[in-house]
């Protein structure tokens, strides 16, 4: 009920941003797209299986009723005339009992003590449950990664468009003194021609940024199950610092892994103790418990009932041996994740490091190309150099810029990737 309710204020939040231009944050993508997810239908169906198997379980205390009947046919009975033989009183006859005997029997019994083995059966079938439900949160979460790669580059392509058009603006000013030099007879059409063949360049990448940004948003859409139009914004997530522990969904998997394997361990004890039921049995037939009457009549039996069978110690030990090495191998599995992840979290940290100093070297790069620019143009007014000369040291202040956006944005995608490593 918890999960339904968070999900509608999540639906109710993401349809008002959108509705009111709100750029959309990369944690309410995250939200959506396990909400969406298809196996998250398992969740609920993991829940019920669980409480079905519970109850059964606590059904092993309620009174347990069974019903038999028989009819033989016996080659001998007991004959009490010749057990007596010559001391009975001459005139005395004793009954003798029938070769066919009927019996119609009903029980209920009761269990008073199994040893905890319902305790620690209901106790195994909660962890197992913990478990698959860990075990689904682990690949949900593992979604986050596909959810990361997809908006940073949307982000990606937004920045680049945002920096064409730049780009464009700037040449679109020079076009325009261009065509009034030509006016003047002071310019060539083809220096014109060569700074629009250049404005259509920019638009061709951009319009190849746009496709991209277009079924980038489709896949984010597929996975969130909303519909995001073209017109849609991305927030541009906080730089966060991020902590170096480690807490992983995979990590409590684990841990329930261990939680099931000890009450494995609690259960053996089960095995070997003994077990008190109180029962009753009520029957019709004949001969009844008076087997000298020999007729037909009901009669009852009750009392308590003990069972101890020992025939589990025989392999205790070898049982215990096999959980302690299902445990040990559990946690050689926690300590190669936690290996493999760390491996993981060094290769981010070196990723950081290396985009902070890449900005620091583009930003230098920028400033001298945008001093060569505006050197450039100022040539270019003055007939020093020619169109294609300034076109070039156009495009090399925005390759700059270009490269400068590009480490921007892998610096925070390898900063959130963090993040997901870690699970922080």
């Amino acid at each position: 009920m918890i999960r339904k309710i968070l999900l509608a204020i999540t639906y109710w939040l993401f349809t008002y941003g959108i509705v009111n231009g709100q750029p959309l944050p990369l944690e309410d993508c995250y939200r959506l797209a396990k909400a969406n997810y298809p196996a998250i239908k398992k969740m609920d169906l993991i829940i019920k299986t669980s409480d079905y198997d519970i109850q059964n379980a606590n059904k092993r205390y309620l009174p347990q009723v069974n019903f038999s009947g028989q009819a033989t046919y016996q080659s001998q009975t007991v004959s009490f005339a010749d057990a007596m033989g010559s001391s009975l009183p001459s005139g005395i006859a004793l009954p003798s009992i029938s070769k066919d005997q009927y019996k119609i029997q009903g029980e209920v019994s009761q269990l008073l003590y199994d040893g905890g083995s319902t305790k620690n059966q209901k106790e195994l079938i909660s962890a197992s449950m913990e478990l698959q439900e860990q075990s689904l949160e682990t690949n949900l979460y593992a979604i986050n990664s596909r959810i990361n790669n997809i908006f940073f580059s949307v982000l990606l392509m937004d920045a680049q468009l945002k920096q064409n058009e730049l780009n464009k603006s700037n040449l679109q000013t020079q076009i325009q003194k261009t065509e009034a030099a030509l006016e003047n007879g002071v310019a060539f059409r083809s220096s014109l021609d060569e700074l629009r063949a250049e404005i259509v360049n920019i638009e061709m990448a951009g319009t190849e940024c746009k496709a991209n940004r277009t079924a980038y948003l489709k896949m984010l859409s597929l996975f969130i199950g909303k519909e995001l139009t073209e017109a849609a914004q991305l927030a541009i997530p906080e730089t966060k610092v991020i902590q170096p522990s480690i807490n992983r969904p995979e990590l409590k998997s684990f841990d329930l892994q261990r939680s099931i394997y000890d009450v494995q361990q609690k259960d053996l004890k089960s095995g070997y103790l003994p077990q008190v039921s109180a029962f009753f049995q009520g029957a019709y037939g004949r001969p009844t418990l008076n087997i000298i009457e020999n007729k037909f009549g009901p009669w009852f039996v009750t009392g308590l009932r003990f069972n101890w069978s020992l025939g589990s110690l025989y392999t205790l030990s070898n049982k215990k041996n096999t959980l302690l090495l299902n445990q040990q191998s559990v946690e050689a599995d926690r300590e190669t994740f936690l290996f493999n992840t760390r491996l993981d979290l060094a290769q981010q940290d070196e990723n950081v490091k290396k985009y902070i100093e890449l900005i620091k070297q583009d930003e230098q790069a920028v400033s001298l190309r945008a001093s060569v620019t505006k050197s450039a143009a100022a040539q270019l007014n003055n007939g020093m150099i020619t169109t294609h000369e300034y076109i070039q040291k156009v495009n090399a202040e925005h390759l700059a810029r270009q490269n400068k956006i590009l480490h921007e944005i892998q610096l925070l995608q390898a900063q959130y990737n963090q993040k997901f490593i870690t699970g922080n």
